[in-house]
């Protein structure tokens, strides 16, 4: 009889109620919250499925991020700066840069959502953030997740890179929650309605140049943009060079959805609840937010001046895919415009701003690793 009861009683010590707190409690509800999105509504489930089911393993077994356990080494590749990398190439072998090749004046639109990222830099010194810390923080207003996770590790900011990167992921899902209402507030039912024309067609020799040069002139300039603004191009190349299918297919695919996998779940898994319910992860999440608040509106407004520029052959809305959300936020631009006039296709205008916000988030983080003196 006593071995039964010291069995139970063992069995029943090393269940998860007896370590469980109120805070794991609190976060496996949003890890519920989260499934409950990516599934039933669709909200980028290929990243809320797995950074929301990290969430929940964690929450109910923290061995599994500790030391020895299986997502502590998934983790590790994040810190490396290795999956970000990858996930950059996944997305340039995935896109179509000719877009953004047929209309350059894209790039303005890219550059003008970056401002989010200047303003929550400002905005993260002025909470008491260091200096390093502000500017990993800002780059949440690119709605980049490798990008943020890249910067993170780089600064040595490895203390809040896990609510940084959950922050990213979680804005990039809810693009089509957070951007339509500043869209409309900000635009016209008229400029809304504006067609544009249609892109010029790009030819293979630009799309296979274009990867080269701008991998070239961005990397000369700021080498630190190498890893990032390199593994996009290639990924492009493998795309549009037309001789190496099978890495094309490897890198848009299985390998893109197995880093995804890693990504996402490690990423979740940093959201235990003593590690993510305090006052500095509610400020970075509320400065992201803001972040990509503001950049979403700089990309709008200044859809707007060149509306104006250009006696309205641009529309406002694809000014808003000027964050890195590839394609999200091109999504949203087209579901924006189509509501107004169903008859309207921005998805392909869009496309432009946004591979251009990826570009310059890129750009904005490899600055920031050179005013630190990161190599």
């Amino acid at each position: 009889m006593d071995y039964i009861v010291n069995t139970i009683t063992n069995l029943a010590s090393q269940s998860a109620f007896t370590t469980m707190s109120a805070g794991n409690v609190i976060m496996i509800v949003v890890a519920c919250v989260f499934l409950y999105l990516a599934i039933a509504k669709g909200f980028e489930p290929l990243l809320l499925v797995p950074i929301s089911f990290g969430m929940l393993l964690v929450n109910i077994y923290p061995d599994i991020m500790a030391e020895g356990g299986l997502l502590h080494y998934f983790y590790k590749l994040d810190e490396w700066a290795i999956l970000p990398s990858l996930i950059f190439m996944g997305v340039g072998a995935m896109t179509d840069f000719g877009p953004l090749i047929a209309n350059p004046k894209s790039f303005w639109l890219g550059a003008a959502a970056q401002f989010g990222i200047f303003t929550a830099y400002f905005g993260a010194i002025a909470f008491g953030f260091n200096d390093r810390a502000a500017a990993s923080i800002s780059i949440i207003g690119g709605a980049d997740g490798p990008t943020s996770i890249f910067l993170a590790s780089k600064l040595g900011q490895t203390d809040i890179l896990g609510p940084i990167a959950v922050a990213a992921y979680s804005y990039m899902s809810l693009v089509p929650v957070i951007q339509p209402p500043i869209m409309k507030l900000l635009t016209t039912e008229k400029e809304r309605k504006i067609k544009m024309e249609q892109l010029r067609p790009v030819s293979k020799l630009e799309k296979i140049l274009f990867p080269i040069i701008v991998s070239v002139v961005v990397s000369l300039i700021l080498p630190t943009t190498a890893p990032l603004i390199g593994m996009l191009m290639l990924g492009n190349l493998f795309r549009e060079c037309g001789v190496v299918r099978q890495l094309t297919e490897t890198a848009s695919n299985a390998l893109m959805y197995i880093v995804v996998i890693l990504l996402g779940t490690s990423v979740g898994a940093t959201t235990s609840a003593e590690a993510f319910l305090n006052a500095t992860t509610l400020k970075i999440v509320a400065l992201g937010l803001i972040a990509f608040m503001f950049g979403t509106a700089a990309g709008v407004l200044l859809g707007k001046v060149m509306c104006i520029a250009t006696k309205g052959k641009i529309n406002p809305l694809i000014g808003s895919a000027g964050v890195s959300a590839v394609p999200m936020a091109a999504r949203v631009s087209q579901k924006v415009g189509a509501e107004t006039d169903p008859t309207n296709f921005l998805l392909m205008h869009a496309m432009g701003p946004n591979v251009a916000g990826v570009i310059g988030t890129a750009v904005v983080a490899g600055t920031f690793m050179a005013v630190f003196g990161i190599v």
